[in-house]
């Protein structure tokens, strides 16, 4: 009898553990984005937030008024846009950068962040490389 319970105690845990430890993939729909047109756009990064599950970058863009407006833009997990190649220290905020995106279908200023091209001089943080971002 004894045996019995402490067999089905480390199995249940086992299983608990296990459970704990496996990583989770979610799916989550790009319904709200245009995939299939990409869009340039070109401004100064504001801020850069790389969180789970997806990191964010606001990009002050000069509209077609002259007026500066802050877009929005969704990317990857921090861990796939390292595997990309891309490292923290490549855009930060300040920096003047090209973008390839796919627009939000509503119009509002955002977007599904695809590509970076950092043009913020220094080489040694990627120049001019395109880094992909999704």
């Amino acid at each position: 009898m004894i045996q019995k319970f402490w067999l089905k105690t480390v199995c249940f845990f086992s299983v608990f553990i296990i459970t704990l430890v496996i990583p989770t993939h979610a799916h989550h729909s790009h319904n709200a984005y245009e995939i299939t047109i990409w869009t340039d756009i070109e401004g100064t990064v504001s801020e850069v937030h790389l969180i789970n599950p997806h990191s964010w970058l606001y990009l002050d863009v000069m509209d077609e008024n002259g007026e500066i407006v802050t877009w929005s833009l969704e990317a990857a997990a921090p861990n796939s846009i390292f595997e990309n190649g891309v490292k923290r220290e490549d855009v930060k905020p300040g920096d003047p950068i090209k973008a390839r995106i796919h627009l939000l279908r509503d119009g509002t200023n955002g977007g599904l962040l695809g590509y970076i091209t950092p043009m913020h001089g220094d080489e040694t943080r990627g120049h001019g490389i395109e880094l992909e971002w999704d």
